[in-house]
């Protein structure tokens, strides 16, 4: 039998939101008449234990800015007045933290997993690390059975539009779940019935109602829910623009209405009587706020607005008693569990998840093969008996090499992380483990993906194309071209890490790729680059690889033919590797010191896209 929570009271007054104004553009400050926007005001409120309350309004009435005010989080730059307590106590942001959870409107999970797996992820992350691993996957078994998901317990939670898992109504309840297993005593909910039919929705509510039989208190923003999931709610809070217009018994509402000239019909759903009622009608707008004014100025002077008054100032009064139960409630530390668990626990996750969706790597292995087999014929080649013309063939493979490890490592990040950032940003802002974790676990588990596919690609090419036939120059090859893949995807991740979304990452990546490109010794002279752009050279990873592939290639090669394939004498007779080398401003002494730029490279690489993702993490949590 699960534990019952602690018992927490939730009360908020005088709760005044401002907006303060946009600046237009760029270095240019708002107008000077410009005013904060005034988004919630003079909301007071109090919830108490075994309490389902539920927050509603028409669209922009304050819902869900009144919601982020109450669990601290997403503020953003909003100025508030007043303050929220717990217990009477005045609650800061680690402390509402510490005894609540926020279930979310938009139901993030990695796809890959079942629903049991995830919730044991989650299990030994996020609960007490006092309490043994067997005790943790126990939590985790009672929870699904309490929260109705025994029958999807092993089934893949899915991705829409790409893997086939659970409906909705079962994500609604594993997002509880979540954040069940801690045991939370105040839970917030943002719109828990949206995008589900009637039936899904009851019966996402009648798991809230079952929790709170345990003891929890839950706040949820709602919005139209059906007059069944309507009946479900314990006490209700209608707010209009910024403004209460009733908080209390969701009984009293009718009684409310109709004592201010507002009759709920017969056999209607009174949430839409209440949303239409509100509401402010486009082309009617004067007529609504004066209705809204009417009906919030009444509530003031209720005897419902005295008794909530009165119950915060008793709560309030009792403080000093509550102040020690609640310190001791509340868990200081930020993660649940250790470094080492963190680390150990998303390395799982990570692995599971390419193990079971292995379609990115299996479309990366094909398009190397046939990308290596289209160039190998093209180049064809069998001996190491070169021609003057064959001197720009082999040059344009090489450099064909790096491009195309580049290409093919940047964009299969640039298409792929950025949609996994808002389940990293979630689960980071739950705590449930830490940046440095999350990005050393992905790190490590594409290692294999941008070894092999780099080595495939390369091997096909090397032995059809007629580069030098020789078994030590082929590893250096490979090696130099498994080095390029990975600056190119650690360069993918600055961008990734730094765009909002896959779109904005694919538009800024080629013309930050273009420069670089330029400056790596095919397309133009080494010798040949002017000073102002020289910094941009020591920038490019073409430049390093294609030097070291170049060396690689035409050191060993001692006499060239200086006659064209079609058997005429040359204009330009390169009768050795050496005078290849030596046309580029290439130097063999510069072998080790590439090596250690390209390696330079990817750690600096690495170092800006954890730090920019950092940043944003921060930001989000914020």
């Amino acid at each position: 039998m699960t534990e019952a929570p602690e018992q927490i009271t939730i009360s908020w007054k005088g709760i005044n939101v401002y907006a303060l104004p946009q600046s237009p553009g760029c270095c240019r400050r708002p107008p000077p008449e410009a005013q904060p926007k005034h988004i919630l005001k003079d909301v007071s409120g109090i919830v108490k234990p075994r309490t389902l309350m539920a927050i509603m309004g028409a669209s922009g009435a304050g819902k869900t800015t009144l919601m982020n005010i109450l669990n601290s989080r997403n503020r953003g730059k909003l100025v508030l007045q007043g303050d929220v307590r717990l217990n009477g106590i005045e609650a800061d942001r680690e402390m509402i933290a510490g005894v609540s959870a926020y279930v979310q409107q938009d139901d993030l999970f990695v796809g890959t997993l079942t629903v049991r797996e995830h919730l044991r992820f989650r299990a030994l992350l996020r609960m007490d690390r006092r309490l043994s691993k067997e005790k943790r996957l126990a939590k985790v078994e009672e929870v699904i059975q309490e929260l109705g998901l025994s029958k999807c317990a092993d089934s893949v939670i899915g991705t829409p539009g790409r893997i086939k898992g659970i409906s909705g109504g079962e994500m609604k309840r594993l997002s509880f779940a979540s954040e069940a297993l801690t045991n939370p005593p105040l839970m917030f909910c943002d719109e828990v019935t949206s995008g589900l039919d009637s039936f899904m929705a009851q019966s996402v509510v009648q798991s809230l109602r079952t929790m709170v039989s345990k003891g929890h208190t839950i706040l949820c923003t709602i919005h139209q829910p059906s007059s069944e999931v309507y009946d479900m709610f314990d006490e209700v809070l209608l707010l209009a623009e910024g403004r209460v217009a009733y908080m209390g018994n969701k009984d009293g509402a009718i009684d409310f209405f109709q004592r201010n000239g507002f009759t709920c019909p017969k056999n209607y759903n009174p949430a839409d009587f209440y949303i239409l009622t509100l509401a402010i009608v486009p082309g009617n707008e004067g007529e609504g706020r004066k209705r809204v004014k009417q009906i919030c100025d009444q509530f003031k002077g209720t005897q419902e607005t005295v008794c909530m008054e009165e119950a915060i100032t008793e709560v309030n009064k009792k403080s000093s008693q509550n102040y020690s139960a609640l310190k001791e409630l509340i868990d200081v530390k930020r993660y649940g569990a250790s470094y080492f668990q963190q680390l150990r626990s998303v390395l799982w996750r990570s692995g599971i998840t390419t193990l079971r969706d292995p379609l990115v790597l299996r479309v990366k292995l094909i398009q190397a093969l046939v990308i290596g087999l289209v160039l190998g014929l093209v180049y064809l080649k069998t001996d190491n008996d070169y021609t003057q013309d064959e001197v720009m063939n082999v040059n344009g493979i090489i450099f064909l090499v790096i491009t195309n490890v580049t290409f093919t490592n940047v964009f299969s990040i640039l298409n792929s992380f950025p949609l996994e950032v808002p389940v990293f940003l979630r689960e980071y802002g739950s705590g449930l483990y830490r940046v440095d974790v999350y990005y050393i676990a992905k790190s490590l588990v594409e290692i294999p993906s941008l070894v092999i596919v780099p080595f495939l690609f390369i091997t096909v090419l090397y032995w059809m194309s007629g580069l030098y036939y020789d078994a030590e120059s082929f590893l250096v090859c490979a090696g130099i071209g498994i080095l390029g893949a990975n600056v190119a995807a650690s360069f993918g991740y600055i961008v990734s890490c730094s765009a909002s979304d896959v779109s904005i990452a694919l538009a800024i990546a080629p013309p930050l790729i273009i420069p670089v490109m330029l400056f790596g010794g095919f397309f133009l002279n080494n010798g040949t680059i002017p000073d102002w752009f020289i910094w941009l050279k020591y920038l490019s990873w073409f430049k390093y690889a294609n030097e070291m592939m170049i060396v690689n290639q035409w050191r060993n090669i001692d006499s060239i033919e200086c006659e064209n394939s079609n058997g005429t004498a040359s204009e330009r007779c390169f009768r050795n590797g050496d005078a290849v080398i030596d046309s580029l401003n290439f130097d063999k002494g510069n072998q080790y010191l590439n090596l250690g730029l390209l390696f330079a490279l990817i750690a600096g690489f690495r170092i800006i896209s954890f730090l920019a993702l950092y940043i944003r993490a921060r930001r989000s949590s914020s």
